[in-house]
């Protein structure tokens, strides 16, 4: 019986594939379209091969790392308006709303009514007697 050497290094992405995510990701999600302008076979045939693409591993953490880059590059434009409308906003529910969601995302959101605090020592005594 022989041992084969298993090779744990990720896979690379093909140019074409690294073209469908980015493409994917640049049109909203649009897999048709992403697949016909990143080299895949028109048609029916290239969805098919795109969708079989984007199921595997590789291309998904690709997915993954492409959509976190693209987060990152809109989140201070995101920022900005939200602190546009705590400022500026046309009405007091507006400024309300976007405060709210300006200290949810600082971390200071408050407690959910369902969770419960508990402090203290229960101990239970049950005499038999």
């Amino acid at each position: 019986m022989t041992s084969k050497a298993i090779d744990h290094k990720p896979r690379q992405l093909t140019r074409r594939q690294r073209n469908l995510v980015e493409a994917y990701v640049a049109n909203g999600g649009n897999l048709t379209k992403a697949a016909a302008v990143s080299g895949y076979a028109e048609g029916e045939s290239g969805r098919t091969s795109a969708q079989r693409a984007m199921k595997t591993p590789h291309v998904q953490a690709a997915l993954m790392q492409e959509m976190a880059t693209t987060f990152s590059r809109y989140a201070p434009a995101a920022l900005g308006a939200i602190g546009k409308l705590v400022k500026h906003g046309k009405s007091e529910y507006v400024r309300l709303e976007a405060s709210k969601d300006m200290l949810d995302r600082a971390g200071f959101k408050p407690i959910d009514k369902s969770q419960m605090q508990v402090a203290g020592d229960i101990r239970v005594r049950i005499d038999l007697s």
